[in-house]
């Protein structure tokens, strides 16, 4: 993906004034973290291919990391500013030094899963005590989703072997014909399901096990940049509203996207990506983080999962919710005439 934008002067909308007039060699640079060939990351390579960070006047830096545990390593070192993660860094993130949740990228619930020989699924189910071992990307979402199905299933997590592998290593021993039962998340579900014949046997959704993906910034630049985090959240939402209104086109970007990641995926992979993984508006992701009758969803949601955190010894305790979900970034969009015109026009 390119590191910044180079684009001219947006002339003729509706958000005018929030172009910077002497063009994009004057935006302000915004360092944006992600993980590469995820779908949450789309909105970044669509708001890039569309020219609308300039549009806003930020020019962002884009820092990619393999997985969300050196993502996080690398805030606390302040080498990016705001950016997606999943809920466990976000989690990590705000325990060890402050990290702040400031949206949602998606839920993942769906495509966080156990996943087995198709033609084993009946049977697993009739008997889960075969699940003696398990492949899988320990202290991840995944981890969070396979240790709920179990607990559905009524395995004892303390009975089974949690074999700690990479997701890349995970889709090697169960093509390889290790690994009979695998913990992944997409697009590695659909990775199992084209070349090792595998299939769902429980998904985080099955087992009541929400997994919401995390917008986040670094507290100390959130505090001293806050135009900038409301400006980011703006054009990640802004690129939704458009995938939203344009699937066909936004599938085929995603396979360019995954392409330039090094995952080659599929046209029924990309379609599942689509139909399994809902992403949200700027008016749901204000009613998902109210907290006008109490606790929000949002809280209720990462507290759930900050429970798992610390029941395997992650963190030593879990954080409270107030203190890092702050939905005053996404209020502040929504407030903003400029911002939200911005977010809906397509």
């Amino acid at each position: 993906m390119r590191s910044g934008i180079h684009a001219g002067l947006a002339l003729g909308t509706a958000i005018g004034a929030l172009v910077l007039a002497a063009g994009a060699s004057s935006a302000e640079t915004i360092r944006v973290s992600y993980q590469p060939s995820l779908y949450w990351a789309l909105p970044f390579h669509v708001a890039t291919e569309k020219g609308w960070w300039a549009e806003v006047g930020l020019e962002p830096e884009f820092v990619t990391f393999p997985a969300g545990a050196p993502q996080i390593a690398a805030a606390q070192a302040k080498d990016w500013d705001v950016g997606g993660t999943g809920s466990v860094p976000a989690i990590l993130g705000a325990a060890r030094f402050g990290l702040k949740t400031i949206g949602l990228t998606n839920d993942e619930s769906r495509t966080n899963a156990i996943m087995t020989a198709a033609a084993d699924i009946e049977a697993v189910k009739a008997d889960p005590s075969q699940i003696t071992g398990l492949v899988v990307t320990t202290n991840s979402t995944a981890d969070y989703a396979a240790r709920a199905c179990l607990a559905q299933m009524g395995v004892d997590a303390g009975q089974v072997e949690f074999i700690n592998l990479a997701q890349a290593q995970i889709i090697s021993a169960a093509i390889s014909g290790n690994g009979r039962f695998a913990g992944v998340w997409a697009p590695n579900t659909y990775t199992l399901q084209e070349r090792a014949g595998y299939d769902y046997l429980c998904s985080g959704a099955d087992a009541g096990a929400i997994v919401p993906g995390a917008l986040v910034a670094r507290e100390d630049y959130a505090a001293d940049n806050p135009e900038a985090v409301q400006k980011f959240l703006a054009v990640y939402l802004k690129a939704i509203t458009w995938i939203k209104a344009n699937p066909d086109e936004a599938k085929e970007m995603l396979v360019a996207f995954y392409s330039e990641g090094g995952v080659e995926i599929s046209d029924a992979g990309a379609s599942a990506e689509f139909a399994l993984r809902p992403t949200f508006t700027l008016e749901e992701q204000l009613a998902l983080m109210a907290r006008d009758a109490g606790a929000s969803k949002v809280d209720t949601w990462l507290t759930d999962i900050a429970g798992f955190m610390t029941s395997v010894g992650t963190i030593p305790a879990a954080p409270d919710a107030a203190s890092y979900i702050d939905g005053s970034f996404m209020q502040a969009v929504g407030d903003s005439a400029e911002l939200s015109a911005f977010v809906a026009a397509n």
